[in-house]
Protein backbone atom coordinates (compact mmCIF):
# COMPACT_ATOMS: atom_id res chain seq x y z
CA UNK A 1 0.00 0.00 0.00
CA UNK A 2 0.77 3.52 -0.89
CA UNK A 3 2.02 5.55 1.80
CA UNK A 4 0.62 8.40 2.29
CA UNK A 5 1.91 11.72 2.20
CA UNK A 6 2.37 14.57 5.25
CA UNK A 7 0.08 17.51 5.58
CA UNK A 8 1.51 18.65 9.22
CA UNK A 9 4.18 17.78 10.86
CA UNK A 10 4.48 19.73 14.48
CA UNK A 11 7.15 19.35 16.95
CA UNK A 12 7.91 20.73 20.32
CA UNK A 13 4.22 22.66 20.34
CA UNK A 14 4.39 24.66 23.45
CA UNK A 15 1.56 27.11 24.24
CA UNK A 16 2.06 28.94 27.77
CA UNK A 17 -0.11 31.28 29.53
CA UNK A 18 1.53 33.60 32.21
CA UNK A 19 0.70 34.28 35.53
CA UNK A 20 0.70 38.04 36.57
CA UNK A 21 0.41 39.32 40.09
CA UNK A 22 -2.56 41.30 40.62
CA UNK A 23 -1.32 44.53 41.32
CA UNK A 24 1.97 45.25 39.51
CA UNK A 25 1.13 43.04 36.90
CA UNK A 26 4.68 41.17 37.53
CA UNK A 27 5.21 37.53 35.28
CA UNK A 28 5.15 34.91 38.43
CA UNK A 29 4.73 31.96 36.66
CA UNK A 30 2.70 30.02 34.08
CA UNK A 31 -0.09 27.97 32.96
CA UNK A 32 1.61 24.55 30.41
CA UNK A 33 -1.23 24.45 28.85
CA UNK A 34 0.44 22.69 25.96
CA UNK A 35 4.12 21.57 26.46
CA UNK A 36 6.47 20.17 24.32
CA UNK A 37 4.10 18.49 22.09
CA UNK A 38 4.79 16.52 18.98
CA UNK A 39 1.75 15.27 16.03
CA UNK A 40 1.77 14.69 12.13
CA UNK A 41 -1.08 14.55 10.10
CA UNK A 42 -0.71 12.67 6.89
CA UNK A 43 -2.93 13.25 3.67
CA UNK A 44 -6.78 12.17 3.81
CA UNK A 45 -5.90 10.87 7.65
CA UNK A 46 -8.08 11.46 10.93
CA UNK A 47 -6.04 12.05 13.99
CA UNK A 48 -8.01 11.88 16.91
CA UNK A 49 -6.78 13.66 20.22
CA UNK A 50 -8.59 12.83 23.63
CA UNK A 51 -8.04 13.54 27.04
CA UNK A 52 -10.17 14.90 30.28
CA UNK A 53 -11.10 18.17 30.14
CA UNK A 54 -8.51 21.07 30.60
CA UNK A 55 -5.85 18.69 29.43
CA UNK A 56 -4.71 21.04 26.58
CA UNK A 57 -6.92 19.21 23.28
CA UNK A 58 -8.47 22.37 22.36
CA UNK A 59 -5.24 24.65 22.73
CA UNK A 60 -3.02 22.34 21.00
CA UNK A 61 -5.38 22.25 17.85
CA UNK A 62 -5.75 26.22 18.10
CA UNK A 63 -2.11 27.07 18.60
CA UNK A 64 -1.47 24.97 15.19
CA UNK A 65 -4.01 27.03 13.52
CA UNK A 66 -2.60 29.92 15.15
CA UNK A 67 -6.04 30.99 16.14
CA UNK A 68 -3.87 31.92 19.36
CA UNK A 69 -0.27 32.43 18.97
CA UNK A 70 2.13 29.48 20.26
CA UNK A 71 4.97 30.00 22.76
CA UNK A 72 7.62 27.85 21.25
CA UNK A 73 7.85 24.91 18.27
CA UNK A 74 7.93 24.27 14.75
CA UNK A 75 5.21 23.50 12.95
CA UNK A 76 5.45 22.26 8.84
CA UNK A 77 2.59 22.33 6.75
CA UNK A 78 1.95 20.92 2.88
CA UNK A 79 0.18 23.90 1.07
CA UNK A 80 -2.00 23.52 -1.96
CA UNK A 81 0.52 24.45 -4.09
CA UNK A 82 3.08 21.84 -2.36
CA UNK A 83 4.96 24.21 -0.38
CA UNK A 84 5.96 23.81 2.81
CA UNK A 85 5.41 26.50 5.21
CA UNK A 86 6.53 26.71 8.91
CA UNK A 87 2.66 27.63 10.46
CA UNK A 88 4.23 29.49 13.25
CA UNK A 89 6.75 31.90 11.34
CA UNK A 90 4.41 33.45 9.03
CA UNK A 91 3.81 36.52 9.17
CA UNK A 92 0.36 38.20 8.88
CA UNK A 93 -0.25 38.05 4.58
CA UNK A 94 1.65 34.79 4.55
CA UNK A 95 -0.79 33.72 7.69
CA UNK A 96 -3.83 35.03 5.50
CA UNK A 97 -2.68 33.15 2.17
CA UNK A 98 -1.78 29.71 4.26
CA UNK A 99 -5.32 29.86 6.31
CA UNK A 100 -7.40 29.12 3.07
CA UNK A 101 -5.77 25.66 3.44
CA UNK A 102 -6.43 25.59 6.87
CA UNK A 103 -9.39 25.82 9.29
CA UNK A 104 -11.73 24.50 11.79
CA UNK A 105 -14.92 23.42 12.65
CA UNK A 106 -15.56 25.20 16.60
CA UNK A 107 -17.50 22.85 19.50
CA UNK A 108 -20.51 25.17 19.73
CA UNK A 109 -23.09 25.27 16.63
CA UNK A 110 -24.42 28.02 18.34
CA UNK A 111 -22.51 30.72 19.35
CA UNK A 112 -19.89 29.64 16.10
CA UNK A 113 -22.51 31.40 13.91
CA UNK A 114 -23.29 35.18 13.92
CA UNK A 115 -26.95 35.84 14.61
CA UNK A 116 -27.61 38.75 12.79
CA UNK A 117 -25.89 37.37 9.69
CA UNK A 118 -28.09 35.36 7.00
CA UNK A 119 -26.41 32.16 6.24
CA UNK A 120 -24.98 33.25 2.66
CA UNK A 121 -23.09 35.46 4.26
CA UNK A 122 -22.16 33.08 7.11
CA UNK A 123 -20.72 31.24 4.58
CA UNK A 124 -19.79 33.56 2.14
CA UNK A 125 -17.74 35.28 4.24
CA UNK A 126 -14.24 33.22 3.65
CA UNK A 127 -15.08 33.60 0.02
CA UNK A 128 -15.11 37.42 0.08
CA UNK A 129 -12.03 37.78 1.97
CA UNK A 130 -10.30 34.89 0.43
CA UNK A 131 -11.23 35.02 -3.17
CA UNK A 132 -11.98 37.11 -6.54
CA UNK A 133 -15.85 35.96 -7.11
CA UNK A 134 -18.58 38.02 -7.86
CA UNK A 135 -21.11 38.50 -5.38
CA UNK A 136 -23.58 36.34 -7.54
CA UNK A 137 -20.62 33.81 -8.29
CA UNK A 138 -20.32 33.33 -4.08
CA UNK A 139 -24.06 33.04 -3.63
CA UNK A 140 -23.85 30.18 -6.20
CA UNK A 141 -20.95 28.49 -4.26
CA UNK A 142 -22.68 29.11 -1.12
CA UNK A 143 -25.75 27.13 -2.67
CA UNK A 144 -23.37 23.91 -3.83
CA UNK A 145 -21.62 23.97 -0.17
CA UNK A 146 -25.31 23.88 1.24
CA UNK A 147 -26.17 20.88 -1.01
CA UNK A 148 -22.64 19.38 -0.34
CA UNK A 149 -23.41 19.29 3.65
CA UNK A 150 -26.95 17.96 2.70
CA UNK A 151 -28.87 21.32 3.44
CA UNK A 152 -31.74 22.78 1.17
CA UNK A 153 -29.59 25.57 -0.61
CA UNK A 154 -33.77 27.80 -0.90
CA UNK A 155 -32.56 28.22 2.91
CA UNK A 156 -29.55 30.56 2.20
CA UNK A 157 -31.98 33.87 3.48
CA UNK A 158 -32.93 32.89 6.98
CA UNK A 159 -30.84 33.43 9.98
CA UNK A 160 -29.30 30.95 12.38
CA UNK A 161 -31.73 30.82 14.80
CA UNK A 162 -33.84 28.97 12.55
CA UNK A 163 -31.91 25.80 12.20
CA UNK A 164 -31.80 22.86 14.79
CA UNK A 165 -28.46 22.10 16.43
CA UNK A 166 -27.30 19.40 13.41
CA UNK A 167 -27.91 21.79 11.15
CA UNK A 168 -26.30 24.95 12.54
CA UNK A 169 -23.27 22.58 12.78
CA UNK A 170 -23.46 21.49 9.11
CA UNK A 171 -24.02 25.40 8.43
CA UNK A 172 -20.22 25.65 10.25
CA UNK A 173 -18.84 22.62 8.25
CA UNK A 174 -19.80 24.11 5.03
CA UNK A 175 -18.15 27.79 6.20
CA UNK A 176 -14.80 25.69 6.94
CA UNK A 177 -14.73 23.99 3.67
CA UNK A 178 -15.99 27.20 1.58
CA UNK A 179 -11.95 28.10 0.69
CA UNK A 180 -11.21 24.28 -0.31
CA UNK A 181 -9.03 23.68 2.23
CA UNK A 182 -6.49 20.37 2.83
CA UNK A 183 -6.70 20.12 6.40
CA UNK A 184 -9.37 20.85 9.10
CA UNK A 185 -9.55 20.66 12.96
CA UNK A 186 -12.75 19.49 14.71
CA UNK A 187 -12.57 21.17 17.78
CA UNK A 188 -15.47 18.51 19.44
CA UNK A 189 -17.43 19.08 16.70
CA UNK A 190 -20.38 16.68 18.00
CA UNK A 191 -19.74 16.98 21.34
CA UNK A 192 -22.85 20.02 21.62
CA UNK A 193 -25.58 17.85 19.70
CA UNK A 194 -27.73 14.73 20.32
CA UNK A 195 -26.21 11.35 19.79
CA UNK A 196 -28.49 10.41 17.13
CA UNK A 197 -27.47 13.68 15.46
CA UNK A 198 -23.50 13.20 16.38
CA UNK A 199 -23.87 9.95 14.20
CA UNK A 200 -25.12 12.23 10.95
CA UNK A 201 -22.86 14.85 11.23
CA UNK A 202 -19.79 11.91 11.92
CA UNK A 203 -20.94 10.00 8.31
CA UNK A 204 -20.78 13.67 6.76
CA UNK A 205 -17.38 14.21 7.62
CA UNK A 206 -16.47 11.15 6.68
CA UNK A 207 -18.48 11.58 3.09
CA UNK A 208 -16.21 14.68 3.11
CA UNK A 209 -13.35 13.07 3.68
CA UNK A 210 -13.34 10.60 0.86
CA UNK A 211 -14.82 13.03 -1.27
CA UNK A 212 -12.49 15.85 -1.05
CA UNK A 213 -9.39 14.06 0.47
CA UNK A 214 -9.46 16.09 3.27
CA UNK A 215 -6.97 15.60 6.56
CA UNK A 216 -8.68 15.49 10.20
CA UNK A 217 -7.50 16.87 13.48
CA UNK A 218 -10.41 15.24 15.18
CA UNK A 219 -10.74 16.66 19.07
CA UNK A 220 -13.17 15.04 21.43
CA UNK A 221 -13.64 13.77 25.20
CA UNK A 222 -15.76 10.64 24.05
CA UNK A 223 -14.04 7.67 23.16
CA UNK A 224 -16.38 6.07 21.17
CA UNK A 225 -16.14 8.72 18.92
CA UNK A 226 -12.46 8.33 18.20
CA UNK A 227 -12.57 5.09 17.94
CA UNK A 228 -15.09 5.44 15.18
CA UNK A 229 -13.47 8.24 13.03
CA UNK A 230 -9.81 7.58 13.90
CA UNK A 231 -7.36 6.70 11.63
CA UNK A 232 -4.70 7.51 14.46
CA UNK A 233 -5.27 8.66 18.14
CA UNK A 234 -3.26 11.14 20.15
CA UNK A 235 -3.49 10.58 24.28
CA UNK A 236 -3.04 14.12 26.40
CA UNK A 237 -2.64 14.27 30.15
CA UNK A 238 -1.80 18.00 31.63
CA UNK A 239 -0.71 19.49 28.21
CA UNK A 240 1.36 16.42 27.50
CA UNK A 241 1.25 14.09 25.11
CA UNK A 242 1.40 10.77 26.57
CA UNK A 243 0.64 8.11 23.92
CA UNK A 244 0.44 8.21 20.01
CA UNK A 245 -0.35 5.33 17.81
CA UNK A 246 -3.11 3.90 15.29
CA UNK A 247 -6.60 3.56 16.77
CA UNK A 248 -6.53 0.12 16.48
CA UNK A 249 -3.38 0.17 18.75
CA UNK A 250 -4.51 2.79 20.78
CA UNK A 251 -7.59 0.85 21.60
CA UNK A 252 -6.80 -3.04 21.79
CA UNK A 253 -2.77 -2.62 23.40
CA UNK A 254 -2.14 0.34 25.06
CA UNK A 255 1.17 1.27 26.42
CA UNK A 256 0.01 3.86 28.58
CA UNK A 257 -1.39 3.61 32.17
CA UNK A 258 -3.64 6.59 31.39
CA UNK A 259 -4.74 5.66 28.41
CA UNK A 260 -5.55 2.40 29.79
CA UNK A 261 -7.45 3.60 32.51
CA UNK A 262 -9.45 6.02 29.76
CA UNK A 263 -10.26 3.18 27.73
CA UNK A 264 -11.64 1.40 31.15
CA UNK A 265 -14.44 3.49 31.37
CA UNK A 266 -15.68 2.93 27.78
CA UNK A 267 -18.98 0.92 27.53
CA UNK A 268 -18.50 -2.32 26.18
CA UNK A 269 -22.08 -3.88 23.97
CA UNK A 270 -21.93 -7.27 25.19
CA UNK A 271 -22.91 -7.83 28.48
CA UNK A 272 -21.31 -11.00 28.89
CA UNK A 273 -17.88 -9.43 28.73
CA UNK A 274 -16.68 -8.24 32.01
CA UNK A 275 -14.02 -5.52 32.46
CA UNK A 276 -12.58 -3.92 35.60
CA UNK A 277 -13.38 -0.13 35.52
CA UNK A 278 -9.72 1.83 37.02
CA UNK A 279 -10.80 4.80 38.92
CA UNK A 280 -8.03 7.13 39.13
CA UNK A 281 -7.42 8.74 42.83
CA UNK A 282 -6.47 12.10 43.52
CA UNK A 283 -7.29 15.58 41.35
CA UNK A 284 -5.74 16.24 37.54
CA UNK A 285 -2.67 18.05 38.19
CA UNK A 286 -2.38 22.04 38.00
CA UNK A 287 -0.74 22.88 35.08
CA UNK A 288 0.42 26.29 36.60
CA UNK A 289 2.36 23.88 39.21
CA UNK A 290 2.95 20.22 37.49
CA UNK A 291 4.55 17.34 39.77
CA UNK A 292 8.01 16.39 39.34
CA UNK A 293 8.86 13.63 37.21
CA UNK A 294 6.15 12.32 35.42
CA UNK A 295 2.78 14.28 35.64
CA UNK A 296 0.87 10.85 35.96
CA UNK A 297 2.80 9.43 38.85
CA UNK A 298 0.77 10.69 41.31
CA UNK A 299 -2.24 9.28 39.74
CA UNK A 300 -0.44 5.83 38.74
CA UNK A 301 -1.57 2.38 40.50
CA UNK A 302 1.61 1.40 38.71
CA UNK A 303 4.42 4.02 39.35
CA UNK A 304 7.92 3.14 40.88
CA UNK A 305 10.35 5.71 42.68
CA UNK A 306 12.12 6.61 38.87
CA UNK A 307 8.40 7.84 38.27
CA UNK A 308 8.47 10.61 40.72
CA UNK A 309 12.18 12.03 39.71
CA UNK A 310 12.90 11.57 36.37
CA UNK A 311 10.24 12.75 33.35
CA UNK A 312 9.92 10.01 31.11
CA UNK A 313 10.71 10.52 27.11
CA UNK A 314 8.21 10.57 24.87
CA UNK A 315 9.46 7.67 22.23
CA UNK A 316 8.55 5.30 19.66
CA UNK A 317 8.46 2.25 21.70
CA UNK A 318 7.24 -0.07 18.48
CA UNK A 319 6.74 1.33 14.88
CA UNK A 320 4.92 3.84 14.80
CA UNK A 321 3.98 3.53 18.26
CA UNK A 322 4.41 6.27 20.46
CA UNK A 323 4.58 6.66 24.58
CA UNK A 324 6.48 8.84 27.60
CA UNK A 325 6.34 6.11 29.95
CA UNK A 326 9.23 4.70 32.08
CA UNK A 327 7.16 1.13 32.58
CA UNK A 328 6.04 1.07 28.92
CA UNK A 329 8.03 -1.95 28.16
CA UNK A 330 7.83 -4.13 31.09
CA UNK A 331 3.75 -3.47 31.22
CA UNK A 332 1.03 -5.35 29.86
CA UNK A 333 -1.75 -3.02 29.92
CA UNK A 334 -5.58 -3.72 29.08
CA UNK A 335 -7.56 -2.42 25.94
CA UNK A 336 -11.22 -2.04 25.63
CA UNK A 337 -11.56 -5.76 26.24
CA UNK A 338 -9.01 -7.39 28.56
CA UNK A 339 -5.59 -8.99 27.42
Amino acid sequence: MERRKMVLDAKGVKKYFPITSSFFKRHVGDVYAVDDVDVYVREGETLGIVGESGCGKTTLGRAILRVIQPTEGVCNFVRRDGETVDVFQLNENQLRETRRDMQMIFQDPYASLNPRMIIRDIIGEPLRYNSNLSGAEITERVKELLDLVGLNPRHLERYPHAFSGGQRQRIGIARALATTPRFIVCDEAVSALDVSVQAQVINLLQRLQSQLNLSYMFISHDLSVIQHISDRVGVMYVGKMVEQASSEDIFRRPLHPYTEALLSAKPIADPRLKKEKILLEGETPNPANPPSGCYFHPRCRYKCDVCAKERPAYRELEKGHFVACHRAEELTLDGVYRN
